[in-house]
């Protein structure tokens, strides 16, 4: 199957043109004709078969034969919130997971102890986009400007959901398993290599968030933001 993002499309249309680029890759990469049939996404849940009928390298001419709203879409809504890693590659690689895995929302958050603090949010949208075309998805995470924690903390404060807070100091804290709704929408915060700072701890806290546990093991940032996208798609299943 053939999948090709094109945000511009919509419900209604009967045909439509393929970019420039994308064109390029239909008819000079994948040697597409007239007559093969091509999958299009809009990355808010529309699914769209359409056949070829124009297969031009600069404008290639689709006919639209189906229409799927809503396809694919997920039970509960998950928003991360990552400290970015010091290697980028990381951060890249756990939102390529995400994606596949399920996630609506992914805010890139400046810590106190954080090594980076610049982010390429286009960067961050290929690889998205990449692995929602991989995994057969419709829906495209939303993909937010990096904030700081304490600003990012007073604009969720209401949040209507599940709020937890993965860190790594000693003190009482809950599974996901044991603390969260099912079909809810989640916020989950997860921290730099150096963990959060105290102070932060003690804003996410007074802002409603729940301590969570991850186990026994001190994980990577990375491996401990895929562990929790992971543990809300399997209890919501």
């Amino acid at each position: 199957m053939h999948l090709f993002y094109t945000p511009e499309i919509e419900p209604h249309h009967v045909s439509f043109l393929l970019s420039e680029e994308e064109s390029k890759h239909a008819v000079r990469v994948l040697r597409l004709q007239p007559g093969d049939c091509i999958y299009l996404v809009d990355g808010t849940g529309g699914f769209y078969k359409t056949e070829i009928i124009d297969a031009h390298p600069k404008r290639t001419s689709l006919r639209v034969l189906e229409v799927q709203t809503a396809y694919g879409t997920a039970s509960y809504r998950l928003h991360m919130a990552v400290a970015p890693t010091k290697n980028m590659d990381r951060l890249e690689w756990f939102l390529e997971k995400a994606t596949e895995i399920g996630i609506q929302e992914f805010t890139p958050i400046i810590c106190e102890h954080s090594e980076r603090k610049e982010v390429k949010v286009e960067r961050l949208a290929k690889v998205a986009i990449s692995a929602m075309k991989q995994s057969l998805k419709a829906y495209l995470p939303k993909i937010n400007p990096a904030i700081s924690f304490s600003k990012f903390i007073s604009q969720v404060e209401d949040f209507g959901g599940f709020k937890g807070l993965a860190h790594c100091v000693d003190s009482e804290k809950k599974y996901i398993s044991t603390a969260f709704t099912k079909q809810s929408n989640y916020l989950l915060l997860i921290g730099p290599e150096g963990d959060f700072s105290e102070k932060e701890i003690s804003q996410a806290l007074d802002a409603g968030f729940i301590p969570i546990s991850l186990g026994d093991a001190r994980l990577r940032t990375e491996t401990a933001a895929l562990a929790t996208v992971l543990e809300i798609s399997l209890l919501n299943r």
